[in-house]
């Protein structure tokens, strides 16, 4: 290779470096953060205008199918482009339309903040765009979250405790947010802290009582970093039955590394997650009655 070919490789890398960092900083601490800090429950139906700022009304897709990828497209390219409020109203109209808000969570709101990552990966938006993007996902998440945790258990006490972190070191969280909500629905008191670390972690499962700790890991280089956070876990608990829950899309895709790592089970959405803390539940529950017996 040519001095000048070197030479020239030097920008990209330092691009790609940049890009990197601004991501961890956005969605590992900014926007988890900002989360946690403004998370407010919303009053009735939580339902807005139809219209946003400057008259225009929202175009959606067919009514037969209120959610699809061109939904998503479309939806990534508003909340870059558009207010707080021209969000809202996206949803507004697709819930009316016939859309569970379990549907805006797993159909919209997860493969758009997948799809912005995707755009600036290819270069068609920069950082401020994608910046905006995800605070404004942020905020229809944070708008929602009250009214999809009143579905079920409304009012409710709970005696089911849900710890959920990303293992030390991810900074892919927004995932982990949104199934933090499906936790809050069934009726689980959940603590979330996307922004935790290794000693912070072991510290709180010593000091309270948690049925079963969520970890969220995406990337494979943290792959040993697992096994040792959840040897700490089991260590340190409080609860000596505790249940490990693996998620995140490096066990979504290898699904046989969950008992490797020391985990005990898995789950790809925020249904599945719920579903197998509960049976972690009832196991654990069974044992201790034939103990008993």
């Amino acid at each position: 290779m040519a001095e000048g070919d070197i030479a020239g490789t030097q920008p990209d890398r330092d691009t790609e470096r940049l890009r990197s960092e601004l991501s961890r900083v956005i969605e590992g601490e900014i926007i988890p953060r900002l989360m946690l800090a403004h998370r407010t429950r919303t009053n009735g139906d939580g339902r807005r205008p139809t219209r946003w700022k400057g008259g225009r009304s929202v175009t959606i897709g067919p009514d037969t199918a209120p959610i699809n990828g061109q939904s998503v497209e479309e939806f990534a390219r508003l909340v870059m482009e558009h207010d707080a409020a021209a969000a809202s109203s996206y949803v507004d109209m697709l819930r009316a339309r016939g859309a569970t808000l379990e549907m805006i969570f797993v159909q919209l709101l997860a493969p758009t903040a997948k799809r912005l990552g995707e755009l600036w990966e290819i270069d068609q938006a920069d950082f401020t765009e994608v910046t905006v993007g995800l605070c404004r996902l942020q905020h229809v998440l944070r708008e929602l979250g009250g009214i999809f945790e009143g579905e079920l258990g409304h009012g409710l006490p709970s005696q089911k405790r849900v710890l959920m972190a990303p293992v030390p070191g991810e900074h892919h969280t927004f995932g982990l947010l949104m199934v933090s909500e499906f936790f809050r629905r069934a009726g689980w008191e959940v603590t979330c802290d996307p922004a935790i670390s290794t000693a912070e972690l072991n510290h709180l499962v010593h000091r309270e009582w948690f049925d079963v700790v969520a970890l969220s890991v995406s990337c494979e280089p943290l792959l040993d970093r697992v096994a040792g956070t959840i040897k700490g876990v089991r260590r340190a608990s409080r609860n000596p039955a505790v249940g490990i829950l693996m998620g995140g899309r490096l066990f979504t895709e290898n699904p046989h590394l969950v008992s490797v790592v020391g985990g005990d089970v898995m789950a790809a959405d925020g249904n599945e997650a719920v579903r197998r803390a509960e049976e972690m539940l009832v196991r654990r529950v069974g044992c201790v009655s034939q103990q008993i017996d």
